[in-house]
């Protein structure tokens, strides 16, 4: 199969190996950042799935060039499909979720909140009676803390987001505009190709001015939940969960086998990754309703890569 397990290039300077990407910040403020195959889960790389790089890279493009009248984001070019080089920012200590239902199942999600007997959370109020993956009376915003170095993410609220110094009173209601903007734009887009975007999450940073600016990415599946519109209705009436692009097959395959925190992780079938492939480019025209094209040149993606990016060297 042909993967991007890895993308180190000593031609680029300051280098960051992240979980699924490779970054390189360049003297004059810019970063190079490139999207490999690895797919990340149980707080370790479990294998590549073709594709994928390509897949969130491209459609983050599709958002990032949808969404451009809301706000500004940090997107520069594009020189490589895997590849998007932006301005280098400084990281909000705020991740901003965005949710239009009563769904999820991390620690922090509102319905995992919400089945514990929580009604006042995230400084929201919710009201009792709700069901699981119920549409909310309007999106609401669930902002979490960063947590770095294995930590958790935990709730925060306004409060006590402007308690802790977070973020400015002025920052912190430009986050909120632009979420809830960004948001409805993604919904409004989404349902124009048959899908519920149900909830995502945002990453902002401020540049040396100040100014807040869109970073990471957008809208895409793994940063987003995503469901079938038409048959919504009928599954929420039956209990059942919403019809989505269902890309833990690896995930819930490793669970099944054994400790993926603690054991060694068993061989992958080639069937299984190349189904989870098959559902990325899939989830790709159907999020933007654009064909995906994989770019097969060079003898390796890494060597396209190198190649495109020798204007940086």
């Amino acid at each position: 199969m042909r993967v991007l397990s890895e993308a180190f290039i000593p031609e680029l300077p300051n280098h960051y190996h992240g979980k699924v990407r490779e970054n390189y910040d360049l003297p004059d403020g810019r970063r190079i950042i490139i999207a490999t195959d690895r797919l990340s889960a149980f707080d370790r790389i479990l294998t590549c799935i073709p594709d994928k790089g390509q897949v969130l890279t491209q459609t983050a493009r599709y958002w990032f060039d949808a969404t451009s009248d809301i706000c500004p984001n940090h997107v520069l070019e594009y020189p490589d499909p895997n590849v998007v080089v932006g301005r280098r920012l400084n990281i909000l200590p705020v991740e901003i979720v965005v949710r239009g239902y009563l769904a999820g199942t991390t620690g922090t999600s509102l319905l995992t909140l919400y089945k514990q007997g929580r009604r006042d959370m995230y400084g929201l109020a919710l009201p009792d009676g709700l069901r699981d993956n119920e549409i909310l009376p309007d999106p609401v915003i669930t902002p979490t803390s960063k947590a770095f170095d294995g930590g958790h993410d935990e709730p925060l609220t306004p409060g006590q987001i402007l308690e802790q110094e977070l973020l400015t009173q002025s920052q912190w209601e430009t986050l909120s505009t632009y979420a809830l903007a960004l948001f409805r734009r993604g919904q409004e887009l989404a349902a124009k190709q048959g899908l519920i975007l149900a909830d995502t999450k945002y990453e902002f940073g401020v540049d040396a001015d100040g100014t807040i600016i869109l970073a990471d990415e957008i809208h895409t599946p793994d940063s987003s939940r995503y469901w079938m519109a038409d048959s919504y209705p009928q599954r929420f009436a039956a209990g059942d969960r919403p019809e989505s692009f269902d890309k833990d097959f690896v995930r819930a395959w490793v669970a099944d086998r054994c400790d993926p925190y603690k054991d060694e992780i068993p061989t992958i079938p080639d069937t299984l990754i190349e189904a989870t492939a098959s559902v990325y480019r899939s989830a790709y025209q159907r999020i933007t309703g654009l064909s995906f094209q994989p770019d097969l040149s060079g003898a390796t993606i890494l060597d396209r890569i190198r190649q495109n990016l020798q204007p940086y060297f």
